[in-house]
């Protein structure tokens, strides 16, 4: 069964929320509430994948944002790798073995 909370790019754009992407370390909001003026674009020049830039600023309470990727990080708990453990184990096995020539 695939993951609820997992969503790719081309999907989350048209679902309010707010995103995390592990690898890149991005936050995305997805906010569909506000409403501009579409006369003030030509729209025939924009194609349905256009996105136009309104500001470089960011109209996000930070401390909003902190405290709902607080949330998360306290009902999510890291996922267990076994592969990982096992390598780290060999490290540790391969230390030990080291030591011993000494």
């Amino acid at each position: 069964m695939a993951d609820p909370r997992r969503f790719e790019l081309d999907e989350l754009v048209n679902r309010p929320g707010t995103y995390f992407n592990p690898q890149t370390e991005v936050v995305v909001v997805v906010d569909d509430s506000p409403e501009l003026d579409s006369e003030i674009f030509n729209m025939e020049e924009y194609e349905g994948a256009d996105w136009v830039l309104i500001s470089d600023e960011t109209p996000v309470d930070e401390a909003r944002r902190d405290e709902l990727l607080e949330r998360f990080q306290a009902a999510h708990h890291p996922v267990h790798d076994e592969e990982a453990d096992e390598h780290i184990d060999d490290e540790e096995d391969d230390e030990y073995e080291d030591h011993g020539r000494d």
